[in-house]
Parts: C-alpha cells; structure tokens; sequence
C-alpha cells in the first residue's frame, strides 16, 4: 500500500519475561483507556462520593506513553501538573460484551503506571461541561515501566502501589481498595468500545494526588510488578 505520507511509528513498551525471547520483546500500544476516581479514598479527595457513581473512562492518544528511565518536558498551558500512580493491564485478546468471569483470560500482562494530569485545564473543563482532553490527554502524560507477564505473576487483587517525588512517599495505598477491580472495569469497557490486543487500560489511582515541577524525580512502586522512574524536566 502507498502512502501520500509515512506511516506513524508504532508506540511499544518493553516485555519483562522469564526468557531471552521474552526480554527481547515488546507490546504493541492500540489505545490507552483510563478508569476515573477508581479507589473510595481518591474519589473522595476530589469531592466525590464513592459510593454513587458507577466507574466512567477517558482515553490517552498511545503516543503519550514515556518509558521506564526517560525524562519528560513540563507539560505547556498548566500551572498543576499532578501525578497518579496506577496499575496498567496490557491486553493480549479483546472482544466486545466481556463477561467478568473470563475478563481476566484477556490480560496478558500488568506494569506501573502514572497518568500526569493538567489539573488546572482539567477544573476549568469541568466547571465548562467540557471534555477532559487537553487536562488528561496532552503529550507525554502516560508513562509507564516494562510490562511483566501475567502468566508470571498472576492477576494482582491486593499488594501496595506508591509514588515517591524526590524521594518523598507523596501517594500509597493498596490494590485492595480499588472499587472496581480488572475485570469489573474491562466488561465494562467493552460494553462500550470493542476492546483490542494492544490496549493498555490504567485503572485508577489512590488518595495524595499532587503537583509536581521541573527537576523533580517520580518512582513509582507497585508490590510484585515492579518500579517506574521518570524525571520531569
């Protein structure tokens, strides 16, 4: 097939497996969705109730992603750029209409994520009625470390999640507290979208949202997943 222009270079994140084939590897990015105000204490701090809302979604565009190491500019238009911490399952099968109970068979792998955050741009859409799309999906706002496979490490329902801001611990919670677990927000999802292999899904974050400047390191910490660093410069 010609093209009038080059095609897009495909969005990838490195594999970690429990062989050399598998370190070599890497998952191919479809879509980013996003889970909102997904653990009671988060959902709260932003003004919510928790226990009267069913779980609502935005989506990322798959080039926002910044790998594991790599450094990322401020964010322009915004005086609040925030971090949340959040467990990002990779999917390996899609569908659509996806029973709970076989939710889980599409996941092929789980990393550490943050989805950055123009708090400011994202207040001011919400007091408009607008969409959150220049709060939540500008350039380089989903970095996220190597995935690892579920095979080898399960399906996650409970383990700690933080977030250190030069060497701070600013947000820490545990999966456990998710109101909406994997496989409630995936058949979820695909009653609304036909989910894909290649989706990536964030889903949620903890209490002790924040800001965060130029200079500033973020580690993020997921109990048997793994560690994410990046620096925002």
């Amino acid at each position: 097939m010609n093209y009038i222009i080059p095609p897009p270079a495909v969005t990838s994140v490195p594999v970690q497996g429990g062989s050399a084939g598998d370190a070599a590897s890497h998952f191919p990015v479809h879509r980013i969705y996003c889970v909102g105000r997904n653990y009671a204490d988060h959902a709260r701090e932003m003004g919510h109730d928790p226990d009267q809302e069913p779980p609502f979604f935005f989506l990322k565009p798959a080039d926002t992603i910044v790998q594991d190491g790599e450094s990322f500019a401020y964010p322009t238009a915004t005086r609040d750029l925030q971090h949340e911490i959040e467990l990002v399952a990779a999917l390996g099968q899609g569908g659509r209409d996806i029973a709970v109970a076989s939710a889980l068979d599409c996941v092929i792998g789980y990393g550490v994520g943050i989805d950055l955050t123009r708090r400011d741009l994202q207040g001011e859409a919400k007091k408009l009625g607008r969409p959150w799309d220049s709060g939540k999906g500008f350039d380089n706002s989903a970095p996220l470390s190597a995935l690892v496979l579920s095979r080898d490490v399960g399906h996650p329902s409970e383990g700690r999640i933080s977030i250190d801001v030069n060497g701070e611990t600013r947000q820490e919670g545990d999966l456990s507290f998710m109101i909406w677990k994997v496989a409630e927000v995936i058949a979820r999802l695909s009653g609304l979208f036909t989910l894909a292999p290649g989706d990536l899904i964030y889903s949620g974050t903890p209490a002790g949202v924040g800001p965060i400047s130029r200079g500033d390191e973020l580690v993020g910490r997921i109990d048997g997943i793994g560690e994410l660093s990046v620096t925002c410069e």
